[in-house]
């Protein structure tokens, strides 16, 4: 079962949210919250899997800000984005700070709880669309990639195995997939070896 904490500043979107995701077997809606400040409070005492949260959350904390906070202590939950906001530089924001994915409000049903499915084991949530459209604009500067990103490509240099860097991290191999699935869209990579290579021409690698 797949825990869910449902973030948006609109109640009639957070209910309906919730009443979509309560109808799906493997989800469990543990918790609404209607700013950033109360999603991070509710986090620690809810624990969810994921957090769908919208992307503009009124004065406060952002969709953006919310994932920065959870993603910079491991172990933290998934951060899904959903927004009606269609533009690359807020997808762009949000895949930097470490969102798992980012949906927009007119998906499907299936669409969003398939996403979270995929959120919840570590995989990148983004249309061929949108992932070509993050992957471009990434790509005209130099990468910016988290330090836990930059952690897991020395490894890779190295030559280390998924399972490798997990144990060598301490974190789930499902984690180490994430973050290269991110460490490959900001580099605009395909495989593990341009990836590297890529870093090393940015210098972000030795």
């Amino acid at each position: 079962m797949i825990r869910v904490l449902i973030v948006d500043d609109h109640p009639v979107v957070r209910s309906g949210l919730q009443a979509l995701l309560e109808g799906a077997p493997d989800l469990a809606v543990v918790g609404t919250a209607a700013s950033g400040e109360e999603a991070l409070r509710l986090t620690g005492q809810v624990d969810p899997d994921v957090v769908l949260c919208d992307l503009r959350l009124g004065p406060g904390l952002d969709g953006v800000g919310v994932t920065t906070a959870l993603r910079a202590h491991t172990g933290g939950p998934a951060v899904l984005i959903l927004t009606t906001y269609d533009n690359d530089s807020d997808i762009t924001r949000a895949v930097l700070a470490g969102a798992a994915g980012y949906l927009l409000k007119d998906a499907q049903p299936a669409e969003i709880i398939a996403g979270i499915a995929d959120a919840a084991a570590g995989r990148l949530v983004l249309s061929t669309e949108l992932e070509g459209r993050v992957v471009e604009r990434m790509t005209q500067g130099v990468p910016s990639l988290s330090a836990r990103e930059l952690d897991v490509l020395r490894l890779v240099a190295e030559g280390v195995t998924n399972r490798g860097i997990a144990k060598r991290l301490y974190i789930s191999e499902g984690t180490v997939k994430t973050h290269l699935v991110h460490a490959f869209a900001k580099l605009g990579a395909e495989s593990r070896t341009a990836a590297v290579a890529a870093a090393r021409r940015h210098g972000l690698l030795e």
